[in-house]
């Protein structure tokens, strides 16, 4: 009995720590990249820098500088550096989440 109990703890802590957690994240990412617009500068995961001048279904297309423009999957763009890329001069991506 007392290893079932056990193993029940282990399940609960795994979901706790491990599994609700990235949920969240990938609800974060999903809404942060429907909110996106054109003119928002982003980061790929890549690490590629540009600015947003079309939104497509499934892909966005970038400009990089001097007129050079990529195409994208949605999926690419990376959550965390694009918050850091757009956060106001001075501050930092965790000042603004408070």
């Amino acid at each position: 009995m007392s290893s079932l109990i056990m193993m029940g703890l282990i399940v609960v802590v795994f979901y706790f720590f491990m599994i609700r957690p990235q949920m969240k994240k990938q609800k974060d990412h999903k809404k942060y990249i429907e909110d996106l617009k054109v003119n928002d500068k982003i980061v790929t995961t890549a690490g590629i820098h540009g600015r947003i001048v079309e939104i497509g279904e499934n892909t966005f297309i970038i400009d990089v500088g001097a007129g050079t423009r990529i195409k994208f999957d949605k999926a690419a763009v990376s959550l965390d550096a694009s918050k850091v890329a757009n956060a106001p001069k001075g501050t930092t991506a965790v000042e603004e989440k408070k």
